[in-house]
């Protein structure tokens, strides 16, 4: 009986003359080198997200507030806007006023929002509001409609609104 052939492969070949493998060849960079053809890490993709709705309608307002918490912890460049009658949501306490059954608290969504993104309430809707920029929660922001376009515009730049 004959025994099967094997194709030669690689691994049954001599090694070839040279340097032993494990130190890189002249031509080829060091592994600590950066190197041109490594992809760059990804910008962060920026999510404008806009309310109108507070108490007046809690699952819209809970709902932009969930979407804007779940794009930062997704790592999203994230700017939530509040207008309307969301304005009200930027000061101290007045997340509490939207209770909304299997829902995360608002003031737990906004902590999250405000640690990585931006938090900022529209300029006309706090003047009609009374709301000024010295009462809102530490870290919100009051603006104008200029800054909303400016943000929404950018390349690459998503936004919702709700």
């Amino acid at each position: 009986m004959s025994s099967p052939r094997h194709p030669v492969g690689p691994a049954d070949q001599p090694p070839a003359p040279g340097p032993p493998a494990h130190e890189p060849q002249a031509h080829e960079p060091r592994a600590s080198e950066p190197q041109a053809h490594e992809p760059r890490a990804p910008e962060p993709r920026a999510l404008v997200v806009k309310t109108t709705s507070g108490a007046d309608r809690p699952e819209a307002c809970n709902q932009a507030f969930t979407v804007a918490a779940a794009a930062v912890a997704a790592g999203a460049e994230v700017s939530l806007w509040l207008t309307g009658e969301a304005a009200w949501l930027a000061l101290p306490g007045r997340t509490s006023d939207v209770v909304l059954e299997h829902a995360t608290p608002l003031g737990e969504l906004l902590e999250l929002v405000l640690a990585e993104g931006t938090v900022t309430v529209c300029s006309q809707c706090a003047a009609r509001r009374g709301i000024t920029a010295d009462a809102v929660v530490p870290g919100v922001r009051v603006a104008g409609s200029t800054q909303f376009v400016e943000e929404s515009l950018r390349p690459g730049a998503q936004s919702l609104v709700y």
